[in-house]
């Protein structure tokens, strides 16, 4: 489970800290995010759970004449996303939970967009409810979020190494893969007054490693935010080198032409205000 408090904590503090490689690792759903979005036109976008930014300072360079704006819980991701916008006039971004948060002026965005951050509500049926709220007449919404686990490798071949946990998780618990069946997402999103949802299915190459040395590369990304990068953290000394020697033999069977990937699933959704 990841929610609030993690982002507000060492998952916002860790993620800060290594933005330059979450850009990386998720480049492929920014920029299909980004194609999709062409299909709404927009004077105003709202981006949830923004993180250090990526996609609101995209959506702003693109569009020289819209106003952006990007949540998030995280006060250490808010400060880089600033630091990064610093020469934009027409984005800035505001530390608040997009579950409650209400602008204090006219803003009503005509699209509402989130790379992945959408998943850890609390309670997303009132999130949606309220995203709705504050959107124009006839907005658009557009988030990706992670298939089932078994359709990606990029969780599931590392998970693998990682001792196994007490109990079953509750699935729909805020986290990664709280989004993932579809069935679930479309009864949430019609709940909470979006109409229409549809799911489209996408693949692509998560990046762990690249660089001079990008199996060192994805061995320090593992560590530090990786799926495994808490019980990492947490386990016995003994424990944490015998799976560090495992996860090697992982990422180095999945470096090639200098690169390390795996394959992510994701479902990007659409669907608009009721």
């Amino acid at each position: 489970m990841t929610g609030k408090s993690d982002w507000q904590g060492k998952t916002g503090e860790g993620w800060a800290a290594q933005w330059q490689r979450t850009d990386r690792s998720f480049g492929g759903a920014t920029e299909k995010l980004l194609a999709r979005s062409r299909e709404f036109p927009f004077r105003q976008a709202l981006d949830i759970g923004c993180g250090a930014g990526e996609l609101a300072l995209a959506l702003a360079r693109g569009h020289p004449q819209a106003r952006v704006v990007g949540v998030d819980v995280s006060p250490q991701l808010i400060d880089v996303a600033r630091g990064r916008a610093a020469n934009l006039a027409n984005v800035s971004f505001e530390l608040a939970d997009a579950a409650q948060w209400r602008p204090d002026d006219a803003f009503a965005p005509e699209l509402l967009i989130s790379r992945h951050g959408v998943m850890f509500f609390d309670d997303p049926p009132a999130a949606f409810a309220n995203l709705a709220a504050l959107a124009a007449p006839g907005a658009n919404l557009l988030f990706s979020c992670f298939r089932d686990r078994a359709e990606n490798p990029f969780f599931t071949e590392i998970g693998r190494l990682l001792p196994a946990s007490d109990g079953a998780p509750d699935p729909y618990a805020p986290g990664p893969f709280a989004f993932a069946e579809r069935d679930h997402v479309s009864a949430i999103l019609q709940s909470g007054g979006w109409r229409a949802p549809e799911f489209e299915a996408f693949d692509f190459a998560m990046i762990a490693g690249a660089g001079e040395d990008p199996v060192a590369d994805a061995m320090t990304y593992f560590q530090t935010i990786g799926p495994a990068a808490v019980a990492l953290r947490e386990m016995p000394e003994a424990d944490r080198a015998r799976v560090l020697a495992a996860i090697h033999e992982v990422v180095t069977a999945n470096c090639r032409d200098g690169v390390v990937a795996l394959r992510a699933g994701l479902w990007i959704v659409t669907a608009s205000r009721a």
